[in-house]
């Protein structure tokens, strides 16, 4: 299906009140399968938290998939990869699994999208210079990206709202480039359009003090569907750098990155070692409270989607100048705060 101006509002409302209407309903079942994020040292919920909440976002995507998504080999090869990620999130949210088992899913996930669903990434434009992938690098530089993506979104969700709310950032965005630039509007809008109003639906139960959590149910899939609306905004012409993307899941992406050098610095595992350092704890060190610590993301992120959306209608200087002080701004955040290294036990040593 390929959208028009009027069918953006219909596709956005329709899957925004069956989400609305639906996550109460997700709640109600979490709550009958105990599917709770209990309290521990690292969460910040108090009392034990329902989650399942991306069941909620899945079943608003396929009233959307059904109702206006044309069905095509890619079409199938998406709902494969959600419905495995949907099951193993499922699972997880009642009885976690081990780490190992949910990256083995998302790779299996990642690696149907890309050999049955044929949606690879075989070039490259960023900052004016082109690569090209030959098979097979152009399937593993793919599955790398999917996977990339899924857990800079996953590692987002430690805020009420902040994951379900930087995906509807994402969302929205890429829709507005879409249509600002009259690119061929085909399954990369209509899923963005789809899972905007999904998002936003699920929001409005998730905004602090949330009712319900994603659990990993929500943030793997919304994590996945970013990636492969990403994949297929190059097929389309949405995107025609990947700095765009890069730019729109910059805080994301930026916390992932620094979680991991700070947890190399600690010599501790990388990839599976929880803390309480990412961007959102420090805001709330700071004493601001979980809404506005949410709001503050929220604007970061609305400047970064507003820099993406320039820099795809060929403002390509003075977009790199911003971008390049945002990043020095953050940089200067992240050297001031324990995000990389702890300040405290510095202190507490010169005293």
């Amino acid at each position: 299906m390929y959208v028009n101006g009027h069918d953006v509002f219909i596709i956005v409302f329709v899957t925004f009140l069956c989400s609305l209407v639906v996550t109460p309903i997700v709640e109600r079942i979490a709550r009958h399968v105990k599917a709770f994020d209990y309290p521990n040292k690292r969460r910040l919920n108090k009392i034990p938290m329902p989650t399942l909440g991306g069941l909620a976002i899945f079943f608003s995507f396929m009233l959307g998939y059904m109702l206006y998504a044309r069905s095509s080999v890619q079409m199938l090869s998406i709902l494969m990869g959600s419905f495995l990620l949907i099951f193993m999130g499922f699972i997880d949210d009642i009885s976690p699994l081990r780490a190992r088992y949910q990256l083995l899913t998302q790779i299996v996930a990642a690696c149907i999208v890309v050999f049955y669903g044929q949606i690879s990434l075989n070039y490259v434009s960023i900052l004016g210079f082109h690569f090209t992938f030959a098979t097979p690098w152009n399937y593993l530089i793919t599955i790398v990206l999917i996977l990339a993506i899924m857990n800079a979104i996953n590692l987002s969700d430690g805020l009420d709202g902040l994951c379900s709310g930087i995906s509807s950032i994402y969302f929205l965005t890429i829709s507005v480039i879409a249509f600002m630039m009259n690119a061929q509007q085909g399954l990369d809008t209509t899923l963005a359009l789809i899972m905007l109003g999904a998002t936003l639906g699920f929001l409005v139960y998730n905004f602090p003090p949330a009712r319900i959590y994603l659990g990993d149910t929500g943030s793997n899939f919304l994590g996945f569907i970013i990636a492969v609306t990403t994949l297929l905004g190059y097929k389309t012409a949405t995107f025609t750098s990947l700095i765009i993307p890069l730019i729109i899941l910059a805080t994301p992406i930026l916390d992932v990155v620094f979680s991991i050098l700070r947890r190399i610095l600690k010599k501790q595992n990388p990839l599976n070692t929880p803390d309480r350092e990412h961007f959102h704890h420090q805001l709330l060190n700071m004493q601001f409270s979980t809404r506005t610590s949410l709001l503050i993301i929220y604007a970061i992120d609305i400047i970064f989607a507003g820099l993406s959306i320039f820099y795809a209608l060929g403002d390509t200087s003075y977009v790199i100048l911003i971008y390049i002080g945002l990043m020095l701004i953050f940089l200067f955040i992240v050297l001031k705060t324990n995000i990389l290294f702890n300040h405290h036990k510095e202190n507490k040593k010169n005293k």
